[in-house]
């Protein structure tokens, strides 16, 4: 064991000072500038101009991957993604998502493949904006967008439904229900295969519904698209 370091004293006299004693005067010397530093961030801000952000007249552009409001997404004939399987709502640790099937038929095929989502609830009082659900769905039909303006009125405001979910339609998709591309499977639309609504969707549609106001921008798209749509020009090529 080290013997204790010896210090003159003003008598000539030597007085040791151990370990213990410059733990205790380093201690001393760190409650005394304890709150100085505390107030260190303060300090440091106070001579910085400040930047007062004019919400909600100037809003601030959000990161590009923000976690905002959801999205159900679309095919581009229109079709949805959604194919009701919930494991959106089963991923979710908040049970924020409630999702209940219904199944395609000829005359109301709303999505590639047998079923489809029939309701789509968020309740956006329990959503903690973690993405499980987007990392979960097999289809990419629920993605996150970058609005974050969420506040409402009412709690039941903020249960949003399908069709407050779901995509606006894009110029030249074709509104659902409808057929799926001729000649195709879902897996072509997985696959990102089918590229335009197709002539026979458009005449399916002006015979079911010929007041549907997403006809004529699906006529233009389905005229420019090559017959078939590339969809079907694939199935046919793999068949």
């Amino acid at each position: 064991m080290a013997e204790p370091e010896q210090r003159a004293g003003s008598t000539g006299s030597s007085t040791p000072i151990t370990d213990a004693a410059v733990a205790r005067r380093g201690s001393a010397i760190a409650e005394l500038f304890a709150p100085v530093a505390g107030f260190g961030v303060t300090f440091s801000n106070m001579f910085r101009p400040m930047v007062t952000e004019q919400y909600p007249f100037v809003k601030h552009p959000t990161q590009p991957r923000y976690h905002g409001r959801h999205q159900l997404n679309r095919y581009a004939d229109g079709l949805e993604k959604c194919i009701g399987c919930e494991l959106c709502a089963w991923a979710c640790p908040a049970d924020a998502i409630f999702v209940e099937a219904g199944e395609n038929t000829p005359d109301e095929q709303f999505s590639p493949g047998e079923r489809y989502g029939r309701v789509y609830e968020i309740n956006y009082l329990r959503c903690i904006f973690c993405a499980l659900c987007i990392e979960a769905c097999p289809t990419r039909a629920l993605t996150m967008t970058n609005e974050y303006e969420l506040a409402g009125p009412t709690r039941e405001g903020l249960i949003f439904t399908k069709d407050e979910l779901l995509a606006p339609l894009r110029e030249g998709m074709l509104a659902a229900p409808h057929p799926m591309v001729e000649g195709t499977t879902d897996r072509d639309y997985y696959a990102g295969d089918v590229t335009a609504p197709t002539p026979s969707q458009v005449a399916w549609v002006e015979r079911e519904r010929p007041e549907d106001p997403s006809l004529p921008a699906a006529v233009k798209a389905a005229g420019a698209a090559p017959a078939g749509s590339a969809g079907a020009s694939s199935a046919k090529g793999r068949d």
